[in-house]
């Protein structure tokens, strides 16, 4: 690990490269006229450049690629690398000629299942030798087969990092949104997170940061499904990181994310049990709803940003001074925030459409 200076020069240039290859993605957006149209499903007025999230792509892979040249016992191994780059290039494509949604799902399970079965078998090993250590050779006397436990979560973890893939897209719908939940759950995740995982966590959020001022308040480029795919991948490795850190709370990522997970599961669901398409594009999240009510993009974004600050950073601290931690009272103020988030979530959408109506 480098002095607190040589970090603080390691993160200003993860912020540089990005905002330099943003800058340059913009141009060539311009020049191959990769733009994003008005439209009636749209959320912007005017042709706006996408795919500027590829500098955020090149500063984490390349991030990620040091920490292991030099040798740091980061969690993934090499295995980060290949599932960035699948989830990239699809949203790469995408960006440029659109892909069928069954093709850019596989890319994405198989993104996810290089990204959680390491970490599984890596678990089941450990597993083995521990009790091998304590003298028992069999698990036949355990009430749960403890390898059944491990395909269990892994199961579990491979469908939550392809979830978390594809939230994060819907998401990307305003200027700046996505990009500052990014970069709140990138500091929020790193808060708690020792050693080399802290350190990606933060190159992570000063990549965000040198693509923000292309974004917000009003969007010179957009991230693309390139920036938006794998910038839930990433947020996924960080929950993932955490957790195995065993440092802070093990909902600390479920909490940061609150919002985002909440504002897509219900809009899923409602569309789902309305019997509407819900793979096809609308515009029917909670934040594309305050934006057709007359609300600016920026004062969107404030909103979502005011929950992260007033509700998940508190919790969040609470959580990380307690030094013991209960996983049942971890459980209970996790599940307190997402019921919270779920009563505000139907509350924003009943005001939007009674404002509908009203203008109608």
């Amino acid at each position: 690990m480098t002095t607190m200076p040589g970090n603080l020069l390691l993160l200003s240039v993860c912020a540089a490269i990005s905002a330099l290859i943003t800058f340059l993605s913009i141009r060539y957006a311009l020049r191959n006229a990769l733009l994003d149209l008005p439209g009636q499903r749209r959320s912007h007025s005017v042709p706006t450049p996408r795919g500027g999230g590829i500098g955020i792509v090149v500063v984490a892979m390349a991030a990620w690629a040091t920490l292991l040249f030099d040798g740091h016992g980061v969690p993934f191994g090499g295995w980060l690398l290949p599932a960035l780059a699948v989830v990239a290039v699809a949203g790469w494509i995408d960006d440029h000629r659109g892909l069928g949604v069954r093709v850019r799902l596989a890319c994405h399970f198989l993104a996810a299942i290089a990204l959680c079965l390491p970490i599984m078998r890596l678990l089941a090993f450990l597993f083995d030798v521990a009790m091998a250590a304590s003298g028992h050779s069999s698990t036949k006397a355990m009430p749960l087969d403890p390898h059944a436990i491990l395909a269990f979560a892994a199961s579990i973890c491979i469908v939550a990092t392809v979830w978390s893939i594809n939230l994060h897209n819907f998401m990307d719908g305003i200027d700046g949104l996505l990009a500052w939940q990014a970069l709140f759950v990138f500091l929020a995740l790193a808060w708690s997170t020792p050693g080399d995982g802290k350190l990606f966590l933060l190159a992570c959020a000063a990549a965000v940061a040198g693509f923000l001022p292309f974004n917000f308040p009003r969007a010179k480029v957009f991230m693309g499904d390139i920036g938006s795919g794998t910038l839930g991948l990433l947020i996924a490795a960080g929950a993932i990181m955490q957790i195995l850190s065993f440092r802070g709370s093990m909902y600390a990522g479920l909490i940061a994310c609150s919002a985002f997970v909440v504002d897509t599961t219900c809009t899923l669901l409602s569309r789902m049990l309305g019997g509407r398409r819900w793979y096809s594009a609308h515009r029917e999240h909670l934040y594309q709803w305050l934006a057709r009510s007359g609300f600016s993009h920026a004062r969107v974004v404030a909103f979502y940003m005011a929950w992260n600050l007033c509700v998940n950073a508190p919790v969040l601290y609470m959580l990380d001074r307690a030094g013991s931690h209960s996983a049942g009272r971890e459980g209970a103020l996790a599940l307190a925030v997402y019921v919270l988030a779920l009563a505000t979530w139907i509350a924003g959408k009943r005001w939007c459409l009674r404002q509908a109506w009203r203008i109608k």
